[in-house]
């Protein structure tokens, strides 16, 4: 097994050293997205899909190092590109798939299907909002109850660069700066929004830079490390447990699929790749390759599985509409 890492945090000091296990929860939650998604789109190619699927391969590093740092009882509030984030914040490959199919066996029992919206509060995964910028103040609002109530909890908002153009973002970054809020808000910077690239419609170079107008913290790191962004984000929440407010992390990644499934990115060039790195291979070298190549089989193999269990699984009733809402 590798010894632990030493990494540096994003303004060169030195960060805390990465245990051996936390690197291999980290790849096994990178090899167990990379597998979904892999295993979604051939079963979107082959079987086609009720809705739309829009893959986050090449952005489960950020996800599985910004997961990593917070707690259990931490509450999740993500952008809907893949499926890292509610696989490394705990819940099973059946509710997950369960849900992009439309299956009673989903998280939602069936109400997400097409673009899944997981949810556990036991787990503190609490779904994403219908709208894109919806995410900031129902963040902002769990980071509100948190501190109202008195507990160590902190509220994670993620976000893509486009996201960040929404007039929520900057109405909600105001108040939780003002009122200290325990809230994190993290950028899934890709670089491209649909098929508008990030510096053809920003003012500022990067999303970070945006912080110090509401006198926060803010940050860019390379999102394909799983470990720096675990270190970014590891700062930003025991900043805002101890009760100093929020703090901006944008971690940098890359999109490697379309905007949707199928997607034909007749937009993009030919050598939008060219100077990609994979965060799977990234964390790889960081893992005994033994054990690597054990994690990534078991992976493929757990995905396989409960996918065919997903197929399996009985469709909900049109009752399941009337369920967790209020009278």
């Amino acid at each position: 097994m590798a010894s632990p890492h030493n990494a540096h945090r994003a303004d060169g000091s030195p960060a805390i050293s990465v245990s051996e296990e936390l690197l291999l929860d980290m790849f096994t939650v990178i090899a167990r997205a990379r597998a979904l998604e892999d295993a979604v789109a051939i079963h979107i190619r082959d079987h086609g899909f009720a809705g739309f699927w829009h893959p986050g391969k090449g952005q489960e590093g950020a996800v599985a190092g910004a997961v990593a740092a917070m707690e259990p009882e931490d509450y999740l509030f993500y952008q809907g590109r893949g499926a890292t984030w509610p696989l490394a914040k705990g819940m099973g490959l059946e509710p997950i798939i369960g849900d992009l199919l439309g299956k009673a066996t989903g998280s939602t029992g069936g109400k997400g299907a097409g673009v899944p919206h997981w949810a556990d509060p036991a787990l503190g995964i609490m779904g994403e909002g219908a709208t894109l910028g919806s995410v900031y103040p129902v963040a902002a609002g769990a980071a509100l109850s948190a501190q109202m109530r008195g507990t160590d909890q902190v509220a994670l908002a993620d976000f893509g660069d486009g996201t960040a153009a929404r007039g929520t973002f900057h109405e909600s970054l105001l108040e939780a700066a003002r009122w200290r809020l325990p809230l994190v808000y993290f950028c899934e910077n890709n670089g491209i929004s649909v098929s508008t690239t990030f510096e053809s419609v920003s003012p500022t170079k990067t999303i970070a830079e945006r912080a110090s107008a509401y006198g926060i913290p803010g940050v860019r790191v390379d999102g394909h490390d799983a470990v720096e962004v675990y270190h970014a984000v590891k700062a930003a929440i025991d900043r805002a447990r101890s009760g100093q407010g929020p703090s901006l992390v944008e971690a940098v990644v890359t999109r490697v699929g379309g905007h949707w499934e199928g997607d034909a990115q007749k937009y993009r060039p030919a050598d939008f790749l060219s100077a990609y790195t994979d965060p799977l291979e990234v964390m790889r070298k960081r893992v005994d390759s033994a054990t690597a190549e054990r994690v990534v089989a078991a992976a493929k193999a757990e995905v396989a599985e409960a996918l065919l269990a997903a197929e399996a699984a009985p469709l909900p009733s049109p009752a399941v509409i009337l369920k967790d809402v209020f009278a």
